[in-house]
């Protein structure tokens, strides 16, 4: 079984839209993981089957994922109006895991060549990239 890691701050929209996309896929373990306890609880509600909240659960739980998912901001210290620290996005950075990160502009950071899409569409990118990896 995979354990497919997702990340996420603020209200946790985003790792909500992507849990929901992705829950249902066979051999897969759905774990979020927010910045704050919103975040955490609207991915458990999207229908992750476990979750924790904060800098330790991430530190953790990072060393164990086969995949981590969210948006770029987890690998920007001081991101997501400050809920990204610099050992959670080093812990994200650091692991082993693929990642599979959705741009977003709200980061702070541009990235250039990325094709302007609305976020539905990164979403739907970012769940098709993880099913290929679970593939190979």
């Amino acid at each position: 079984m995979k354990t497919i890691v997702v990340i996420d701050g603020k209200g946790g929209g985003v790792g909500s839209a992507l849990i929901a996309r992705l829950k249902g896929l066979p051999g897969i373990r759905l774990l979020a993981l927010g910045a704050n306890s919103l975040a955490t609880s609207a991915m458990l509600r999207a229908g992750a089957q476990d979750g924790a909240t904060g800098e330790n659960a991430v530190i953790q739980c990072c060393r164990r994922a086969d995949i981590i998912a969210g948006p770029i901001g987890v690998l920007i210290a001081g991101a997501m109006l400050g809920e990204i620290t610099a050992p959670m996005a080093a812990a994200v950075g650091q692991s082993d895991a693929r990642l599979v990160l959705i741009p977003s502009a709200k980061s702070g950071a541009h990235i250039c060549g990325l094709q302007q899409m609305p976020l539905s569409q990164y979403i739907e990118e970012a769940a098709q990239k993880i099913e290929e990896i679970l593939g190979e």
